[in-house]
């Protein structure tokens, strides 16, 4: 391929991705929530409930900084501890999926649309294409990841 198609391409998913960061830190201030513990409750709706190890093992926090998140988003109402029948050392942190939706959903809305119509103006194939991009980056990104995490 074409070393400087790679390197436009490259520029763009840069460009996107530091973008992305700004629009998500953008979203998160009005929710009145720190860029990063915005994206920890995606964390949180995506693979909903978790103790407080597999919410610091997956987000890569300490059990501290873990206990300071749940605080704060239980604070908000947004999750809530619940501890386990057979132990009642192991903790469960369960998303209040409603309330975090009312809180993100409306600041969401304009890009959602325009997303949508963005995504309606490519054919099929073009779709196919994407979905198999993305697909593949995210398996590459979880690798290295992992890679950098066990290392």
């Amino acid at each position: 391929m074409d070393s400087e198609v790679l390197q436009q391409i490259r520029k763009l998913s840069q460009n996107y991705a530091y973008t992305s960061i700004q629009m998500h830190e953008a979203v998160a201030r009005k929710a009145g929530l720190s860029g990063t513990d915005h994206k920890y409750l995606g964390f949180l709706i995506e693979k909903g409930q978790m103790t407080a190890g597999e919410l610091s093992t997956l987000t890569g926090l300490t059990t501290g900084a873990v206990t300071g998140l749940i605080d704060r988003f239980e604070k908000r109402g947004l999750v809530k501890r619940k501890f386990a029948v057979d132990d009642r050392r192991k903790v469960f942190i369960e998303p209040n999926t409603e309330n975090i939706m009312a809180l993100l959903v409306p600041l969401y809305k304009d890009f959602r649309a325009r997303s949508e119509k963005l995504m309606a103006s490519f054919s099929k194939k073009d779709l196919e294409v994407l979905e198999t991009y993305f697909s593949k980056a995210i398996e590459i990104m979880n690798e290295t990841t992992n890679e950098l995490n066990n290392k």
